[in-house]
């Protein structure tokens, strides 16, 4: 301990003097205590949801609330030895249960977020060769980086040429078929769209439990509407004395014949984006029906893609701590490539869209 005095009066403790001085040490966070995005956290960062996953409540209220009642009704009806009330009340359950447990999975997990990084990849004399088409925002000078390309060819399985995209924000390319969603502020694998009634991006990892999710509200929807119409034709009286006798079913087909025009709309669409290997995204902005979609495998390979593919396990680790060492697991890890582009290590390990990424930068 080193000690020093001025005067025969004052000594002073030069350790002490140091801890007085030096600034307090930080307290450690989670990674989602820290995340950059717009995104709300559940559980620990157990559960991840959008920024407007209050829409969340909404939708669940449309589904469950209406079906429920049903339920209720059904039961409330039902006779001694009604095995008839009985089992259509134990379908509209079993639908409703279904319905708002894939509603749930596809707005509280990871739709395939690619974690962001700290800095932008370095870049090679190669790239600033091709700068012609455009460069990323230099933000540690406020300048153009005419370094980093904005866009890089990518080699595909099938011998098809794709540009990936460099990220302003999330500071990385993006795998193939990605895209930045502006509400949640975070670059999405297989980016289809942002969902306000569940909350969430529909992505790589949730866009089948979001299939299911519309599939089975139409399902819900067509089950109520026609059990509500033999409610009705049961009663022994004609049709109009029937359904002045039993409002609450004339409600419920009133209302089940709006709602499936928009979900039983949407959930054709998508199965039509399935069988042609599309996303919504793509499907307006490119317009594959123009042009050859280098991701089409055909209709059995693209129903195989999305029904019967393992889900990549997320690339997030949401609970770890965030320090100077393990910063890179925000990143979750690159890997450099002999251009001098960093890539996720995650498009070697899941060789998601087919891509041979043993690929050289092309500018």
């Amino acid at each position: 301990m080193g000690l020093f005095s001025n005067n025969k009066n004052q000594i002073y403790d030069s350790s002490s003097v140091d801890m007085e001085t030096s600034p307090p040490k930080p307290t450690p966070k989670r990674i989602y205590q820290a995340w950059q995005g717009n995104n709300n956290f559940c559980c620990g960062g157990r559960v991840l949801m959008g920024p407007d996953a209050s829409s969340l409540f909404l939708t669940s209220f449309l589904i469950g609330g209406p079906s429920i009642a049903f339920c209720i009704k059904m039961l409330v009806t039902m006779k001694d030895n009604d095995s008839f009330n009985f089992n259509i009340m134990l379908g509209g359950f079993i639908l409703t249960v279904l319905d708002l447990s894939f509603l749930f999975l596809t707005s509280s997990g990871d739709p395939g977020i690619l974690p962001r990084k700290s800095k932008a990849p370095e870049a090679s004399s190669d790239h600033t060769k091709n700068s012609s088409q455009g460069h990323p925002w230099d933000w540690a000078n406020n300048k153009p980086n005419p370094k980093i390309p904005k866009l890089k060819d990518v080699t595909l399985k099938n011998g098809q040429i794709v540009k990936v995209k460099y990220c302003e924000t999330c500071l990385l390319y993006r795998t193939p078929r990605a895209s930045h969603c502006s509400i949640c502020n975070n670059c999405v694998q297989k980016f289809d769209h942002h969902c306000p009634w569940v909350g969430q991006c529909i992505g790589l990892r949730n866009y089948p439990f979001f299939i299911c999710f519309i599939s089975s509200s139409t399902a819900l929807c067509i089950y109520v509407f026609s059990c509500s119409w033999i409610n009705i034709l049961r009663q022994p009286r004609g049709l109009l004395s029937a359904m002045s006798g039993d409002i609450f079913s004339v409600i419920l087909i009133l209302y089940c014949f709006l709602a499936v025009w928009f979900v039983g709309g949407l959930t054709v669409f998508h199965f039509y984006l399935i069988w042609t290997n599309q996303t919504t995204y793509e499907s307006f902005r490119y317009r594959y029906d123009k042009k050859k979609n280098p991701f089409n495998k055909g209709a059995l390979g693209n129903f195989k893609d999305v029904f019967l593919t393992r889900i990549p396990p997320s690339q997030l680790n949401l609970r770890a701590w965030e320090t100077e060492d393990n910063k890179v697991e925000m990143e979750m890890g690159v890997k450099q490539n002999m251009d001098g582009v960093k890539y996720p290590t995650h498009w070697q390990k899941f060789n998601y869209d087919g891509v041979d990424h043993n690929m050289k930068g092309k500018g």
